[in-house]
């Protein structure tokens, strides 16, 4: 087995063939020697003078071992309601957990309060034209939770958290491009996500598995080797109750009841730090001629960008890069603004969006001390109704870059891919000023590492404030139980331990296999 990497110029058509012609010349050996090519990684680089695709593969002559081929475990048939698990919350963390018990031979039970990915689409595009915000079904609440309508990013750094392919596997299981095994940067798309993730839930259901859309947890209680979790059926007002030995809460980022409800119960939570700033919205061709220098064509990728750095002892960095995206309304109650970015498989759009945010901690919010746990949370929620209040409407308040850094109101806006509409505003002044000062500090940071960054071409938007949760249920390292609720586990993004889909997928396979062993249920 050897392992070979090459670079490509990006213009260049590649396959199979065209790597083994490759391989056998640097290997010293005819093309019908090599068996078997196997590619392993594909990134972009643009820092020569050429720009060129890296790959990275695998190459199986006649007379040795085959290339790995990596399969994940099948999903049972599970009919025994003894051995069932209640998880709330169907993101990529209640997702992967279900399918995770259900390779096991165990039974998941999802309660998610929002909708079906296709009910769920009906309500953001109310919420885009209207405005109308259903606390139910939304950007975050609903089917696949709140990755399915922002791009798909597949990109996680965390890859001491378990096998990133076992994620990656299932998605193209269940009808994503392949690509998304190779590439460094993987993303699937808003178009396409929805049908993927429709048809995981298609497979726990015929595998045994339950799946409750709309119904919206309202009580937790802890019984004796059990676990009952009462909800309300938004759609009839009927209430129901639903009893196991194990609880996953795989709620999300957004679920400020749950920890309300936590709160009011005295069950420890903690305050933990997050990130909120604002989109930055930039034309797409400008990302592109910095990022390619000047040699951009249209058979290159819309080009992406990572930026970080230092500001007054804090992080500010970019969120959520949305090359050839959109931004859209994001908020999850009445009275409140969030925005996020999302973009489709082609990433077309003429615009590039991305979070650009400011690391927060308790202690720089000390006059929200008084909250406890909850300090953060409040500290969102306020800013969130402050950048409502500025136009009574999901109309976003925005400011160019410039006008933004040099403390300037904006007499004009370029135009936006935020399709309910901008009004001008001071976001310099809107923003808290220990989140503003620190973002103008760093646009000019980002303005030497990209030149042309900092342009009054690009606009600012408010608020990004969904960036991780403000909370965090604490669990036990070594079992994943909550620290003193056992046969309760915490689990993804919402419990404040992943961000992002393949993180939280994994975290979800973490916890459903911790709970397979504490069980010891018998597949």
């Amino acid at each position: 087995m050897r392992e070979i990497e090459l670079g490509i110029p990006a213009s260049k058509e590649v396959n199979e063939a065209f790597l083994a012609q490759r391989a056998s010349k640097i290997i010293g050996i005819k093309p019908s020697e090599i068996k078997e090519i196997k590619i392993l990684k594909r990134s972009l680089d643009a820092r020569g003078p050429k720009i060129l695709y890296r790959y990275r593969f695998q190459v199986g002559l006649d007379g040795e071992e085959p290339v790995e081929h990596y399969r994940n475990a099948e999903l049972k048939d599970v009919n025994d309601p003894s051995q069932c698990v209640i998880i709330v919350g169907m993101g990529p963390a209640g997702l992967y957990a279900a399918m995770t018990l259900l390779e096991k031979g165990i039974k998941p039970i999802i309660l998610e309060r929002g909708k079906d990915v296709h009910a769920r689409a009906v309500d953001m595009a109310l919420l885009s034209t209207s405005g109308v915000v259903n606390e139910d079904s939304n950007y975050c609440f609903g089917e696949g939770g709140a990755g399915t309508f922002s791009d798909g990013k597949l990109f996680t750094r965390s890859t001491k958290k378990g096998d990133i392919r076992r994620i990656l596997y299932r998605f193209v299981e269940f009808g994503a491009s392949e690509s998304i095994l190779i590439d460094a940067h993987p993303h699937i798309g808003s178009d396409k996500l929805p049908r993927i993730i429709e048809n995981m839930r298609k497979a726990i259901i015929a595998h045994g598995g339950e799946v409750h859309f709309e119904h919206r947890v309202t009580d937790i209680i802890k019984g004796e080797g059990n676990w009952s979790v009462k909800v309300d059926v938004v759609n009839t007002g009927e209430t129901k109750i639903f009893t196991a030995p194990y609880l996953v809460l795989a709620q999300g980022h957004s679920s400020s009841d749950i920890y309300n409800l936590f709160y009011d119960k005295g069950w420890e939570i903690e305050a933990k730090g997050f990130a909120l700033g604002v989109r930055a919205e930039h034309p797409q061709s400008l990302i592109n001629d910095i990022q390619y220098k000047g040699r951009f064509n249209p058979t290159l990728p819309p080009a992406e960008y990572q930026l970080v750095t230092q500001a007054n002892g804090r992080g500010v960095f970019s969120f959520c890069m949305c090359p050839g995206g959109i931004l859209v309304p994001s908020a999850t109650k009445p009275g409140t603004q969030v925005l996020n970015g999302m973009s489709n498989s082609r990433r077309n759009s003429p615009w590039a969006n991305s979070g650009i945010v400011v690391s927060i901690e308790p202690g720089d919010i000390t006059s929200y001390n008084n909250y406890g746990p909850l300090q953060l949370l409040k500290f969102q929620e306020d800013v969130e109704k402050s950048m409502f209040d500025v136009s009574n409407s999901i109309k976003a308040p925005a400011q160019r870059l410039m006008d933004f850094v040099n403390g300037k109101i904006s007499r004009d806006l370029p135009k936006s891919s935020y399709h309910p509409g901008c009004v001008s505003a001071p976001l310099h002044k809107i923003l808290p000023e220990h989140v503003s000062s620190r973002m103008r500090r760093a646009f000019k940071d980002f303005n030497n590492k990209m030149r042309g960054y900092a342009t009054n071409e690009a606009l600012l938007l408010g608020v990004e404030s969904r960036t991780s949760s403000p909370v965090r249920i604490p669990r036990n390292p070594e079992t994943m139980e909550h620290v003193s609720l056992s046969g309760l586990y915490p689990c993804g993004e919402g419990a404040g331990y992943s961000g992002g889909i393949v993180s939280s997928a994994l975290d979800g396979v973490a916890v459903a296999e911790m709970i397979a062993l504490k069980a010891h249920f018998i597949a």
